[in-house]
């Protein structure tokens, strides 16, 4: 696993994704130390010394090898949606409070900052500081971390939510926020500045998202509409992720209801989507319940 784009692995150096530098050609790596050897055991009959798993552990920017996936001695770290935007590792006092915004289809959270000409290949580590200042959109974070902070495998989502409607879209990120003082690098010479490139300083570089139709809580074979205002679990789980929070950066998570084009607009009406009409996709107030929570796997220090 490594920090590309579609197909990134097998053409260019594969140092940089967007705004984010990585200091190691890890396009050159995989072809050269991964690929290759690969190739030469399965249709060559030659030895190769590869692990189980070769990951690029962003935040450190180095490739790692594991005998299995996810590693062995990892520790559960389980953060809390708590009031006045807090993510903490204890449970809230106020367990029956909740975050609630509005989200409008006709008016959807876009992937990106910025209008493009076309759909980019590097919005996996967008800067989110867009998002995190929209209505629609709500945020906690942790305070500056004290150590560095190494998540590995899948991120588990156990969120407790309503909506006003009859089904929805939530979708959940989780972001690493740099400090403040976090200093811009100067461009590579002889290449030019990416259009979309901003300063590092409050960066807040997205490491993991996905979204969840809430009609499919109960399985995707059973589709089922909510309960207008009810308080409804929805848990899944964000892919596998294998990066460093680093000492002094703070750990994000953000919860929307659109993730637009990435994911088709849902009415927020239990319906068959690609048969909605224009005055089906409707207004809708989410909730999100402060007993919902993100579980990660960390290793240990």
């Amino acid at each position: 696993m490594g920090p590309w784009s579609h197909g990134g692995w097998g053409r260019g150096p594969g140092d940089r994704l967007g705004n984010l530098g990585f200091g190691v050609k890890t396009g050159e790596f995989f072809r050269e130390q991964i690929q290759f050897p690969f190739f030469m055991k399965h249709l060559k009959d030659k030895g190769a010394d590869l692990p189980e798993a070769y990951m690029f552990l962003t935040g450190i920017n180095e490739f790692r090898r594991h005998d299995v996936w996810p590693p062995k001695n990892l520790t559960a770290m389980t953060l809390h949606l708590d009031a006045a935007g807090r993510l903490s590792t204890t449970a809230p006092k106020e367990a029956t409070g909740f975050e609630e915004y509005v989200s409008d289809p006709k008016h959807p959270v876009p992937f990106i900052g910025y209008v493009g000409d076309a759909m980019t290949s590097d919005y996996m580590t967008e800067d989110q500081r867009f998002a995190s200042s929209r209505t629609d959109v709500l945020t906690w974070q942790t305070e500056s971390l004290d150590r560095d902070v190494v998540i590995a495998g899948p991120i588990k989502v156990n969120l407790r939510a309503s909506s006003s409607g009859t089904d929805s879209d939530f979708v959940v990120k989780v972001i690493d926020v740099y400090p403040n003082g976090y200093p811009t690098p100067a461009p590579t010479p002889g290449q030019p500045v990416p259009a979309n490139a901003v300063r590092m300083g409050g960066y807040q570089q997205l490491v993991r998202g996905e979204p969840f139709r809430a009609k499919f809580r109960h399985g995707f074979d059973k589709p089922e509409p909510l309960k207008p205002n009810e308080l409804a679990p929805i848990d899944f789980e964000l892919p596998d992720a294998y990066h460093a929070f680093r000492k002094g950066h703070r750990i994000m998570v953000q919860v929307q209801s659109s993730w637009f084009p990435l994911v088709d607009r849902n009415p927020q009406k239990f319906m068959e989507i690609p048969q909605a009409a224009a005055a089906d996709f409707q207004k809708a107030t989410q909730r999100i319940y402060r007993t919902s929570s993100i579980q990660m796997m960390v290793e240990a220090r």
